[in-house]
């Protein structure tokens, strides 16, 4: 540990591990302090996220902080926990923390303060960032931090990173703390030595440099500790002379660890009514949670969910989508006919409004999602499908990766690490995919709007959405089967328990639901719409272009045509250029490709299309923007993707879009793969092909099986 120089004027960089239970807002500090100069990696040997960022604290100090992953306490279980409990206990080689920022959340202080008790016994120097401050007072709870500051004998600082408060207050703490380094130490929170006194003296005899507590944890894991086969073996006998009992040494010290809370929270921390509302969330969870109303009450909020994502979303999509067509009319009519105005209506404007038409959908999405995560409704769906989940192989922790999935696979699967059981941890990121995220929410939009009905029941249900819901059920339904399947072939002997901390309910942050809703619809254009923009421009050139001579032919013999019939030049103007776009780069891959879809109802652009949206689902309104239009004649050009879809006719007359199409092509993209990041972060997570590759194969073949089916029912 670096031994801190006092007043020496010096510049100095050091490193502080930043910590805290989850949702604490531990990122969001970390967010603040170091701005742009963070770099993402993994911590080595394992798939768990490193962050780290640079800070200048002061004129002479600049800070390396380390974003570890949340805790709940200092006796790990999962994979995550592991990382952090490693660097704290000094046993990663790779980081050396000189000192501990430690967030806490002020509204869930008697929780946060196991852990930083924890934390101060280690005797590294700490400082407590106190976050929440705003939702505890809300809640009522008033907590005196100078006195505070005294029971625990470590400086707290009172903070909210989004609203940047506190941070110049923090960096003083931390610049005071580097300055006075060793000299000021907190109190022991708990006589550590009294546990196993005999055992911990002894290991301090090995180690002098470890605190007390700091020697019980050597006691308890020192098989995972960078330690030579000497002091192992006679730590080893330590616990074997002293009958060192793990289980009961961890009790004891958690027992008393809460006597000593609980003094400090009657000292320091007034609360308003726990009673009273303690009894408001058992009368609401009696309701919520019952064993029948209570799934009642939830497929009645997902069914309020999508009809609003239909209902609500309705009229700026039309008024977007109005937009986009009258702005291209217009360019079409002042533009000469040259090849870069073409790029850019059928290249730029087509691939743009394919993006933007879609994120009034995904703002009202992820803007009740938001809802349901701030009053404590979500933990309680975990809750309430954990029975459920147990027959299939997983268990309520698999829940919110799953749910997670409805907006994005990618970070859904990242979060199964914090299931403790490898089994239903793979069991979850097999199966994680299939519930529909929010890429699948554009095709799902165009599709249902072409082939199913505007139609309003009962003053208040439409058929469109309920549709919707359907779709988003079945990927449910289909994902709890494969989980029923896969758990007989996946074998383990691990054991799993559920262990949940259910909220208090709580009104929601209407400026936190605003402020996802706009960072979800921001990544969506700029994330998703580079890969759309890049892939429609491509589109544009391969559907623009192919091999010369076939394509000089195909313009000479129309041309020729027109000059011999000038009174059906509009005509053959538009087969001109549906016959160059099928003689294009273009329609030679998907003409290659129509065989093997056709039975599904697909023709050639439908193929295109499912190929380019490989990269990323929602590009299939991109691909399908950039082929109508360059497949339109100038007239035309006002028209609305869902018009110039609608309209797509087949060589022998026959509408494209038919009720069994539709439904097929909708299907299809409820089960297949569709999208390589997920299949690279899989392959991530269990360090292996295998199961990306099994993954891939097992959604491809859904899909086109379950497609197949729908599609000859309805033909």
């Amino acid at each position: 540990m670096l031994t801190f120089l006092k007043a020496s004027g010096l510049s100095r960089r050091i490193n502080i591990a930043l910590v805290g239970n989850p949702n604490s807002g531990k990122s969001s500090l970390f967010n603040v302090l170091t701005g742009l100069n963070q770099k993402v990696g993994n911590f080595p040997g394992v798939t768990v996220d490193k962050k780290t960022g640079t800070s200048t604290i002061s004129e002479n100090i600049t800070a390396n902080f380390i974003d570890l992953p949340g805790t709940y306490s200092l006796y790990p279980k999962r994979a995550d926990e592991w990382v952090a409990y490693k660097v704290l206990l000094q046993q990663d080689e790779s980081i050396k923390p000189d000192m501990i920022l430690l967030v806490a959340d002020a509204s869930n202080l008697k929780r946060n303060l196991l852990f930083c008790s924890q934390i101060i016994d280690l005797k590294i120097p700490v400082v407590v960032a106190l976050s929440m401050m705003d939702l505890a007072k809300s809640k009522g709870t008033q907590i005196d931090i100078p006195g505070l500051e005294r029971e625990l004998g470590v400086p707290i600082v009172s903070i909210n990173p989004r609203k940047n408060r506190g941070i110049t207050a923090l960096k003083k703490a931390i610049e005071i703390s580097v300055e006075n380094g060793q000299q000021v130490q907190a109190r022991d929170f708990i006589d550590a030595e009294q546990l196993a006194p005999s055992a911990v003296a002894e290991v301090k005899n090995m180690l002098p440099a470890v605190s007390n507590y700091t020697a019980i944890h050597f006691l308890i894991n020192h098989e995972n500790f960078l330690l030579d086969e000497r002091l192992q073996e006679q730590i080893e006998e330590t616990e074997r002379k002293n009958n060192f009992n793990p289980t009961r040494t961890q009790a004891e010290e958690i027992m008393q660890r809460y006597a000593r809370i609980k003094h400090i929270m009657q000292q320091t921390v007034v609360e308003s009514d726990p009673l009273q509302k303690s009894l408001f969330t058992e009368r609401l969870d009696n309701i919520l949670l019952h064993r029948r109303w209570g799934y009642i009450i939830l497929l009645a909020v997902l069914f309020i969910l999508f009809q609003s994502v239909f209902w609500i979303a309705k009229y700026p999509m039309d008024f977007i989508d109005w937009g986009f067509g009258t702005f291209s009319g217009w360019l079409s009519g002042i533009l000469p006919a040259t090849w870069w105005s073409d790029l850019l209506l059928n290249g730029i404007v087509a691939g743009l409004s394919g993006i933007v038409v879609f994120i009034p959908q995904i703002m009202i999405l992820f803007g009740i999602i938001t809802l349901l995560e701030d009053t404590g409704y979500m933990a309680r769906i975990s809750f309430l499908t954990d029975k459920l989940m147990r027959k299939v192989g997983l268990n309520g922790k698999s829940v919110m990766p799953m749910i997670s999935g409805f907006a994005c696979a990618v970070p859904a699967i990242m979060s199964a690490r914090n299931i403790e059981n490898k089994k239903e941890r793979l069991l979850t990121i097999m199966v994680t995919p299939l519930m529909s995220c929010s890429a699948r929410l554009p095709v799902y939009t165009i599709l249902i709007a072409l082939v199913i009905p505007s139609k309003i029941y009962f003053g208040f249900l439409s058929l469109q959405g309920l549709v919707m819901m359907l779709l988003y059920l079945l990927g449910t339904v289909m994902a709890l089967v494969v989980a029923w399947v896969m758990k007989w072939f996946i074998k383990s002997v691990e054991r799993s328990y559920f262990i949940l901390e259910l909220p208090v309910y709580r009104n929601p942050r209407w400026k936190n639901v605003l402020y996802t809703m706009i960072e979800k619809a921001k990544i969506f254009v700029f994330q998703a719409g580079k890969v759309i923009m890049i892939i429609s421009l491509l589109l544009w050139g391969l559907s623009n272009y192919g091999p010369p001579e076939k394509m000089r032919a195909v313009t000479n013999s129309y041309d020729a045509q027109i000059l011999q019939q000038p009174d059906k030049s509009a005509e053959l103007t538009r087969q001109k250029k549906a016959a160059l776009l099928q003689t294009s780069f273009a329609g030679t891959l998907g003409k290659a490709i129509e065989p093997v879809i056709a039975p599904l109802g697909f023709d050639w652009k439908i193929g295109i299309a499912l190929v380019t949206s490989f990269a990323a689902r929602e590009v299939f309104v991109g691909t399908m923007a950039t082929l109508y239009s360059v497949g339109e004649g100038a007239d035309e050009t006002d028209s609305t993707l869902r018009q110039k879809m609608s309209s797509a006719v087949r060589q022998d007359g026959t509408k494209v879009y038919t009720l069994a199409t539709g439904l097929s092509l909708l299907i299809f993209y409820v089960f297949a793969m569709q999208c390589m990041s997920t299949i690279a972060i899989v392959k991530r997570e269990t360090k292996s092909w295998k199961w990306p590759l099994v993954q891939l194969a097992y959604m491809t073949g859904l899909a086109y099986c379950m497609s197949l089916l729908v599609y000859v029912l309805f033909k």
